[in-house]
């Protein structure tokens, strides 16, 4: 078999394989609204897992597979699910309100923004990283032309200077967003009756009680445990089984 025939089959094979795992998370999408209407909710949160395993990811979706476990009473993956719809769309109005309506049922303790994070998070990761690439170009064309003219105008140096700042500033933005408490370390409590310790063994010392549901910022892991930041500012151990990663 020549190669431009080897490409095109290695191509429509994919392609074939790629359809096939979208219809199935179709199929299983339908299927697991249709319990969920019907009132089945624990069926309801199994289709809308095997939804989720098979690639249809989407913010409504994590939405609905919160609302499903909020049904079962499992309020620490629910309110994961919808932290999962809130880091694909963080203006999703439904997911917030259900989001707040969960952690108050489950008493769930959140973790603090420091303030430089609070105003980082003004803007998205994605619009941090735009604004970092026009002002990168800017100051880059900007230099360029006054290089190469005749003229060279203190205003291009000073354009090009904003520029520079701008995309600094955006930078630093996704550095904020991307590695504060609520980045990509953020994870959710879904264990019951979960003590966060100061060492590696159920009979270490107690740091906090979290309830189901609680947010913690993953550090590092050891083993079956992982060493946190926890509401309140402190520090602990808590084991792997019992904390989920938002951000899949």
């Amino acid at each position: 078999m020549n190669r431009p025939i080897l490409f095109w089959a290695v191509w429509a094979f994919g392609l074939s394989c790629c359809s096939s795992a979208f219809a199935q998370g179709d199929a299983q999408f339908a299927k697991a609204n249709q319990e969920y209407a019907a009132g089945h909710f624990k069926e309801a949160v199994d289709a809308y897992e095997q939804a989720v395993r098979s690639g249809d990811v989407s913010a409504n979706i994590f939405y609905d597979l919160g609302n499903a476990y909020f049904h079962t009473a499992d309020f620490g993956r629910a309110i994961l699910n919808y932290e999962r719809a809130l880091a694909l769309d963080r203006h999703h109005p439904e997911a917030q309100a259900n989001l707040r309506f969960a952690r108050d049922e489950a008493r769930a303790l959140e973790i603090t923004l420091p303030t430089p994070t609070r105003f980082a998070e003004v803007a998205t990761v994605n619009q941090y990283a735009i604004s970092a690439a026009i002002g990168f170009w800017i100051a880059i064309f900007c230099f360029a032309g006054w290089m190469f003219s005749n003229r060279r105008s203190g205003r291009t140096v000073a354009v090009s200077i904003l520029a520079l700042l701008v995309c600094a500033s955006a930078i630093a933005g996704i550095f904020l967003v991307e590695n504060g408490n609520k980045g990509r370390g953020l994870a959710v409590v879904t264990g019951r009756d979960v003590t966060a310790r100061l060492a590696t063994a159920d009979s270490a010392q107690s740091v906090l009680g979290l309830p189901s549901g609680s947010e913690v910022r993953i550090l590092s892991e050891r083993g079956d445990w992982v060493f946190a930041v926890l509401p309140s500012d402190l520090r602990g151990w808590i084991q792997t089984k019992d904390v989920e990663p938002v951000r899949l």
